[in-house]
């Protein structure tokens, strides 16, 4: 079988990372897996090593737009146009966003496209839309990461899709906590820190956890928040404006890490006093799931999708108040890390990549 998966970026975001795990999942399958990219930047390649098993294809897109809208409708041009001579060689197509889906969306009858809906989000440019509506009503085949997820296409759409949950690299972050060397670098940089992956930008409610941060000085004076990530295409500078204001307004002085590496990020997350995944959407929870893997407890926001896939090993709050409470508690008194250990290694990226290869069999 030979599989085309397509992705918007090489920088490290969640829809990409799942991307290149079930990629590699499926080559060490045996089957033939080529993954399609835009290269931002000149980028050639992905953010970490990808398995000589696995083809690459970033198609070059410099000099990124200013207007969203138009960055929008380019990406998904210069994607199309490079993968389409190519489209008949392939079994499967298998988009993981709504800009691949919509430069992998079936052109005739007997062409078909998978997209994945990791999440739903509201967008106000018109481009960012339209894209967004197309890549769930035209792609041939649904697939969700949550049944949370699943639901919601069903109630806004009508539309079935099959729930994959996504795998975990357990065993990396497990790693990551008995890296002495690594951990003891961050210890010494940061301190004690509250860790959010992601960036400053609305979906990860960065101005809820900075509210619910504040919150903690008097009973944490000597805690860090720290934010790791945050490679986006999308313009999220009048937010980040506001963040900052509202920072210096606090006092606060939050400590923003940027792109990290492969290397760098599982002993960050070990190191962390608590991980606050705060989003107002996700689809899964895959760094919260990491955090797990690393003992480290977590505070989430009160989501259907995060109650379904994280149950009771993280706790939960709605509101910066009871945001803030959930991170006093476990920070005062850390849980028990082993239900959490135990639940990120029972996902595994062969059991998804396994439910994916029975998906396409049957198209």
């Amino acid at each position: 079988m030979r599989v085309a998966l397509l992705t918007y970026s090489t920088r490290p975001r969640g829809g990409v990372v799942h991307t290149l795990a079930l990629a590699e999942a499926l080559a060490d399958l045996g089957v033939d897996v080529h993954v399609w990219t835009l290269g931002r930047g000149g980028d050639t390649t992905f953010f970490r090593p990808v398995s000589p098993a696995v083809t690459v294809h970033a198609v070059p897109f410099e000099a990124p737009d200013a207007d969203v809208g138009a960055r929008i409708v380019r990406s998904i041009a210069v994607l199309r146009d490079a993968f389409e001579p190519h489209r008949p060689s392939y079994d499967v197509v298998h988009a993981q966003d709504c800009i691949s889906a919509n430069a992998a969306l079936p052109r005739t009858p007997d062409e078909h496209c998978l997209r994945t809906v990791h999440h739903l989000d509201t967008f106000t440019t018109p481009e960012l839309a339209a894209c967004h509506e197309r890549a769930v009503v035209s792609p041939s085949t649904l697939v969700c990461v949550s049944a949370a997820v699943a639901a919601e296409v069903t109630t806004g759409w009508g539309l079935t899709p099959t729930v994959i949950p996504n795998g975990v690299d357990a065993e990396r972050f497990a790693a990551g906590a008995l890296d002495d060397a690594g951990r003891s670098r961050w210890a010494a940089s940061l301190g004690r820190y509250v860790l959010a992956l992601g960036g400053i930008e609305p979906r990860k409610g960065s101005l809820d956890l900075l509210e619910a941060f504040a919150r903690l000085r008097d009973s944490h004076p000597d805690l860090a928040l720290v934010i790791g990530g945050g490679e986006t295409l999308f313009d999220y500078r009048d937010y980040r404006a506001a963040y900052d204001a509202r920072a210096a307004t606090l006092g606060i002085t939050p400590v923003v890490l940027g792109t990290l590496t492969e290397d760098e990020l599982p002993s960050l997350v070990a190191q962390a006093s608590a991980l606050a995944m705060v989003s107002t959407k996700e689809g899964f929870g895959l760094a919260a799931m990491e955090a797990l893997a690393a003992g480290v407890p977590v505070v989430a926001r009160d989501l259907p999708v995060l109650r379904e896939v994280l149950g009771s090993c993280v706790a939960f709050g709605s509101d910066p108040a009871s945001l803030a409470d959930a991170l006093g508690t476990v920070l005062a008194s850390p849980p028990d890390p082993s239900a959490g250990r135990a639940l990120a290694a029972s996902y595994t990226w062969e059991r998804a990549a396994r439910a994916h290869l029975a998906l396409y069999a049957g198209l």
